[in-house]
């Protein structure tokens, strides 16, 4: 592929060359560490002979060096193949400059260190275990042959400035960016500044729309310093060829119809081998449908759930890779480096399973999500209306919970918000209270109903969201329905035992949900790595996750673990005294009634589906089997 100037980018060789005492080989290895190319020095390829004569101070002649300038060339020719290279080499003279450059499938560029004999001499007199000599120094002096198209520096300075200079001075040389990422929002932006601040070299493309999003790219890399070494975008195709093979391109867009486009646009500008990252939440079928086609062209497709919000974008997120693992291979080491590290100093970057695998968990990530938030906002309504607690009283009641096994995220933030004030008044009762919902609450409750999972716990979060939209129409029966309230006596700790039954209610029938889909998918998706990627970074963190990840490792079935039916058994009675209590003041309780509800059926070892089996019968012929026999025949009985 060339640039406008014709240069092959894709396959460049830097040579540094100079006399010995000059620093190529420092200065390569800086520059390879500076812009990922691999450093090797030619002094690895002169034959024995070579090394023996310059060892007793005996200067080498045209006939030696011709040997090894073919070596370095060869290896050179092969490895340049694979990506852009650094090597050093003295290359004194423009003959031995003119083999080692004619590789016709690279670019290649000389970069020539020049200093002082009296700098030159001071510095080989002091270095140790080097095979030439010293006085050999004039010798290569005398030969040195400046070259016309070389890039000249001076050695009197910092290596790093020398780099900086070369990188400076040779941008089409060093334009191939480690890692690229379309779509500057504000997860967008975030992770962008993440993987800079991890050292990462970055291309990053904006849609360019006229009077509405121009120059969003260079704006942003103006604004903060760790961008720096980023290359902005408004032209899709000039991105593209600014990445090095193979490339790497995260896409932070909207889910849907807005990624298919995108993915229109780089299929003809992508080469095999190439990973697409789709970072966004989409739907887990829309990812596998990518998968799908993307494979027709050799490029893989990674549907990598994100979760940390803007701040645990920045600083370090839960993330969820599924498809290709050949795909998440090449893109691990990044996804790995932006990704949290819990308490425990574990990696919370997981590769999931093939598929839609990563986006599926993602989506059942936001269910629990929304449960763990519509909980928090039920006990703080029933403290404010059952106990007549304020804001402020309530953080305060709450501050010691998080140093239990009922801290989470979730729960400090909730401390935070209940204290911000705005106008001499708490900010949070300011807020109109109409949630917002962006799809993957719905999308987790289809999917459950679709595979026959219970999750009324997580459907309930959604359900109340979904009310709360309604707000004028509830405006308007508030004024004119009556509604008794009656205040009571509030035991805090009885309060919070209720919420964490509810809370691994919630935790149960979101990893059931996982369990149940990933083995229908054969996805095989590890439920303890799974909690474990769940401990840092993401929205819902929290000491309960840490004890999930070990108690799930010796069983799928939360509920029935012996620590947690403890738990349960113990806590009951203060779900059922919390919910009396709300029911007295008519206060909606839809995750804990939804919880306690879930708790009760699931308990009941002979519940009322009989009739409505024998309901089923009678109307419908839809036939029956019998207590006695639950695996044997079914049955039909004429009723009437």
């Amino acid at each position: 592929m060339l640039d406008c100037l014709g240069y092959n980018l894709l396959n460049t060789i830097i040579y540094i060359m100079g006399v010995s005492g000059c620093g190529k080989t420092t200065i390569g290895t800086l520059l390879s560490k500076e812009t990922g190319y691999p450093f090797f020095d030619g002094d690895q390829f002169h034959p024995k002979l070579n090394i023996e004569k310059m060892a007793e101070g005996i200067p080498l002649s045209d006939e030696d060096r011709l040997p090894w300038l073919n070596s370095i060339k060869d290896f050179a020719q092969k490895k340049v193949m694979e990506r852009s290279i650094i090597i050093a080499c003295s290359a004194l003279k423009q003959s031995y400059r003119d083999i080692l450059a004619n590789i016709p499938s690279a670019n290649c560029a000389f970069v020539l260190l020049q200093g002082t004999e009296e700098i030159l001499l001071g510095r080989l007199q002091n270095r140790v275990g080097h095979f030439m000599q010293a006085n050999l120094l004039a010798s290569q002096l005398e030969i040195l042959e400046m070259p016309s198209n070389a890039l000249l520096i001076h050695i009197n300075q910092t290596p790093t400035k020398i780099v900086e200079q070369i990188i400076d001075k040779l941008p089409i040389t060093l334009s191939m960016q480690e890692f690229g990422l379309i779509g500057l929002g504000v997860m967008g932006k975030s992770l962008s500044r993440n993987f800079a601040n991890k050292g990462f070299t970055l291309s990053l493309y904006n849609r360019f729309v006229q009077g509405k999003e121009e120059k969003v790219a260079e704006l942003f890399i103006a604004e903060f310093p760790e961008l720096h070494k980023a290359k902005a975008f408004e032209n899709i195709t000039e991105f593209v060829q600014s990445l090095a093979l193979p490339r790497k391109i995260m896409l932070m867009v909207h889910a849907g119809e807005a990624t298919d486009v995108l993915i229109d646009q780089l299929i003809p500008l992508l080469d095999k081998g190439d990973v697409l990252i789709d970072g966004g939440n989409a739907h887990y079928l829309d990812t596998e449908k990518r998968i799908e086609r993307l494979n027709k062209y050799g490029i893989h497709f990674i549907g990598a759930g994100v979760s940390g919000g803007e701040e645990g974008a920045l600083k370090g997120p839960s993330i969820m890779p599924g498809g290709s693992l050949e795909g998440y291979q090449l893109i691990q080491p990044y996804l790995e480096r932006i990704a949290a590290i819990n308490e425990h100093g574990v990696n919370c970057c997981n590769y999931i399973g093939t598929g839609g695998a990563g986006h599926f968990v993602k989506m059942v990530h936001n269910g629990i999500e929304y449960a763990e938030m519509q909980l928090l906002a039920e006990l703080v309504q029933f403290l404010k209306i059952s106990a007549g607690f304020t804001n402020d009283l309530i953080a305060l009641l709450l501050q010691p919970f998080l140093q239990t096994d009922k801290a989470s995220y979730l729960l400090e933030i909730t401390i935070q918000i209940l204290q911000k004030k705005w106008k001499d008044e708490f900010l949070v009762d300011q807020i109109l209270d109409n949630a917002g919902n962006k799809g993957t609450g719905s999308w987790t409750t289809i999917e459950a109903a679709k595979f026959g999972v219970p999750i009324p716990t997580l459907t309930a979060a959604l359900n109340a969201r979904f009310i709360s939209s309604i707000w004028q129409e509830r405006r308007q029966a508030a004024s004119v329905m009556l509604t008794t309230t009656q205040k009571q006596a509030v035991n805090i700790n009885a309060v919070m035992e209720a919420y964490q039954l509810c809370r691994i209610i919630n935790h149960h029938q979101g990893f059931q949900l996982i369990a149940s889909v990933s083995k229908q998918q054969n996805w095989e998706i590890n439920l303890s790595e799974l909690a474990e990627t769940w401990t840092g970074g993401c929205i819902i963190r929290s000491k309960l996750m840490e004890e999930i990840k070990e108690l799930i490792a010796h069983s799928n079935n939360l509920l029935m673990h012996p620590i947690i039916l403890q738990q349960c058994n113990q806590s009951v009675e203060s779900l059922k005294q919390m919910l009396a209590a709300a029911l007295t003041n008519e206060l909606p309780m839809d995750c804990f009634s939804a919880s306690a509800q879930f708790l009760f059926g699931y308990k009941q070892a002979d519940s009322g589906a009989s009739l409505i089996q024998a309901q089923r019968d009678f109307f419908g012929a839809h036939t029956y089997q019998l207590k006695e026999d639950p695996t044997g025949p079914f049955y039909h009985t004429n009723w009437q």
